[in-house]
């Protein structure tokens, strides 16, 4: 064979194995029969497929991590609520008792002034903080927001009526911290 029979036929050759590469392509019918000869045919160093193995592995562990910071996020936004909820519980006895000092009788106006600053002050503070106290004195009967610990009768109120709260509720937002303990008319 002469040199130009030579070169047509790998041309054609060429050309051949390009067209059967894009229909292959198209149809998705690559094998791996085709893919091993394929890469025989090219001589790929062993140090480009380690390179291209680590770069994958590094593109798994990104999106990995990604998805690892996106999930702690949103468990994390899960979470304060409850744990904001929690810690504002164990201030509830506190307020309980703020609220029986003013109700006390106290000689000393000065001091009786100073409770009723520090009671305010508290208020306040729970309030920024979004807990507001459940309304219950003369309301109707929720048993989503009250317990009921005692029933009553009254003939001047209405049947589920609240008639005395022993206890306030507080709730933040739509989550009750604390039931109300009320008395129910019956």
């Amino acid at each position: 064979m002469s040199k130009k029979e030579k070169e047509t036929k790998e041309e054609t050759q060429q050309t051949a194995d390009t067209a059967t590469e894009k229909v292959a392509e198209t149809t998705g019918e690559v094998t791996e029969e085709k893919a091993e000869a394929k890469a025989e045919e090219i001589k790929v160093d062993p140090k480009d497929l380690e390179i291209a193995d680590l770069k994958d592995k590094l593109l798994r562990t990104m999106a990995e991590f990604d998805n690892y910071r996106k999930r702690t996020a949103k468990e994390r936004m899960e979470l304060s609520p409850e744990i904001t909820a929690r810690n504002l519980t164990e201030f509830l006895p506190v307020m309980d008792n703020l609220d029986r000092a003013l109700a006390a009788e106290c000689k000393d106006p000065d001091y009786k002034k100073g409770v009723e600053m520090i009671h305010e002050s508290f208020v306040t503070a729970l309030q920024n903080l979004g807990v507001e106290v459940i309304e219950s004195d003369g309301a109707q009967f929720n048993p989503s927001y009250h317990q009921a610990v005692q029933q009553v009768e009254d003939d001047s109120k209405e049947e589920g009526t609240i008639a005395a709260t022993f206890q306030k509720g507080y709730k933040i937002g739509e989550k009750v911290l604390r039931f109300a303990m009320v008395a129910v008319v019956k």
